[in-house]
């Protein structure tokens, strides 16, 4: 069960052994508007103790990154107070690198860490970059750096700051089993205050002490006790415990209006019992709770694939590595027909996203795509989407003759209702835009699928979902992802390990 929303009762139950520590930050009835009647936060209080390893939770477009911009200072809420101990440093890092960043080195990337020069800052970085386990030259350019290392390179700038309240947001996504592993006893280890947004259950269990859950119905903030699995399972307690209340109280109010209508026939005194009997089942009705929903899922959906060629799709007889800083071209001879799958599989920084990209764009000199097919590329860093077109006008782009109807359907089954249709892409959350990108696969009517981590982001209950599509995909499909359970639930017809 949650415990009260009053951050001292909280605190009570969560982190007893940090009984002596002091609060270093606090929301006062805080609530944030994304604009004129787009809600995202109201009246949410909570308070957080030195030391403490928290979770936050929530559906994608609840608002969790948007709280974290909040603890940062970079957005200033509408009304209430965020309260931060003035003798306490905040970092975050961030989900995805910014696009103005990629034209840094990394040395300039680490630099804008910091608020002035810092004279001794490669001895800083070499430590930093130590406890995310990548070794680098520092003059590489941050767009040379695949996505696992970028990911590496945003949590090592914010770990170089040293901070009090380390603010961690989506830092799994595009790291490989060895980079999660690396990370997870990092903050298990790490002696300051953490509080990391995540879809990983097993990486967030490992060192979860309490949960903050945003919940994107109400707007509201839930808190809760214990690991990520216990929460999980408070949660299921307690919708039960509501349902079964109310079902009771449905019940007897039901019996209560039976009765009266029974007493309302027979006059005199009976009449007035029949009354006192309405009004009870009218407090009875009352009495019944808001059942807690849950977080809702995207509809089942097919991805349709327009092919009007016969034989193969795509061929692949070249492709290129980084090993050791150097690029190494490999031979191969693949050749993907309608209905293979193929997963590319290697570490963090080999050049799976860099292929990817090679392949879609039909730069890769030992590789081709027969005339005719169509290429539908779900990129990890969404940049191929525009940032100042409206969801609908990306959507609509995705299709030569536009279906109203259609569009509005298949963009309702991702979640993207009348008001979120009409937003900027760049408004949108990361969870958000992988919504966009996957409807948009499926107007598009691909022949060949190339998606390189299509589960970043995403809200842990839509990812059986897009598994069963791509598993039911009909054209030919490249697949790159770094989650076991999610590949697993996939038909792969072959495998190639970059690496081997």
């Amino acid at each position: 069960m949650p415990v009260s929303n009053t951050p001292n009762v909280w605190y009570e139950y969560v982190l007893s052994s940090m009984a002596k520590n002091e609060v270093i930050m606090r929301f006062e009835e805080i609530s944030y508007e994304r604009g004129p009647h787009k809600p995202i936060l109201e009246e949410v209080s909570f308070s957080v103790r030195r030391g403490a390893k928290l979770t936050l939770m929530g559906q994608n477009g609840a608002g969790k990154s948007t709280l974290f911009h909040l603890i940062t200072g970079e957005l200033k809420p509408d009304r209430g107070k965020v309260v931060v101990n003035p003798d306490c440093t905040v970092a975050l890092a961030k989900q995805a690198m910014p696009h103005e960043y990629l034209s840094l080195t990394i040395r300039e990337f680490f630099e804008k860490s910091f608020s002035k020069k810092i004279y001794d800052i490669d001895p800083r970085i070499a430590s930093a970059l130590e406890v995310v386990n990548f070794s680098v030259p520092l003059d590489r350019l941050i767009s040379a750096c695949s996505g696992g290392q970028q990911a590496r390179l945003l949590l090592a700038a914010a770990l170089i700051q040293d901070p009090d309240i380390l603010l961690l947001d989506e830092p799994t996504n595009n790291l490989d089993k060895a980079g999660i592993a690396h990370l997870t006893k990092f903050i298990i280890d790490y002696p300051n205050t953490c509080i990391v947004i995540s879809h990983d259950a097993d990486f967030l269990n490992a060192f979860t002490q309490g949960v903050f859950y945003l919940d994107i119905f109400t707007r509201k903030l839930e808190q809760y006790v214990g690991n990520y699995f216990d929460v999980v399972a408070q949660i299921a307690v307690r919708i039960e415990k509501e349902n079964s209340k109310n079902a009771r109280l449905a019940k007897e109010a039901l019996e209560k209006k039976e009765k009266a209508n029974f007493f309302a026939n027979k006059g005199g005194r009976l009449r007035l019992l029949a009354k006192r009997m309405r009004e009870k089942a009218a407090e009875l009705e009352e009495e019944q709770v808001d059942v807690r929903k849950e977080d809702k899922t995207i509809r089942p959906f097919t991805i349709p694939a327009e092919i009007d060629v016969v034989g193969e799709l795509m061929r692949i007889t070249s492709y290129s590595i980084m090993k050791n800083h150097k690029v190494v071209s490999k031979k191969t001879d693949i050749a993907l027909r309608r209905n293979e799958h193929l997963l590319l599989v290697g570490p963090n920084g080999i050049g799976k996203s860099t292929l990817l990209e090679s392949l879609a764009l039909s730069t890769a000199k030992g590789a081709h795509i027969t005339p005719g097919i169509k290429v539908g590329y779900y990129r990890q860093d969404f940049s191929t989407l525009k940032k100042e077109e409206t969801v609908y006008q990306s959507l609509a782009s995705a299709r030569s003759e536009v279906d109203e109807e259609k569009l509005r359907s298949v963009a309702a089954g991702f979640l993207i209702h009348s008001e979120l249709i009409k937003s900027k892409i760049g408004s949108l959350s990361e969870g958000q835009k992988g919504l966009v990108s996957l409807a948009r696969l499926v107007l598009l009517k691909p022949g060949l699928l190339i998606l390189d981590e299509p589960t970043n982001h995403m809200n842990f209950r839509h990812l059986p979902v897009i598994a069963a599509a791509l598993n039911a995909y009909t054209g030919a499909m490249i697949l790159v992802s770094h989650v076991p359970e999610f590949v697993k639930q996939i038909r792969i017809d072959r495998t190639l390990d970059l690496e081997a």
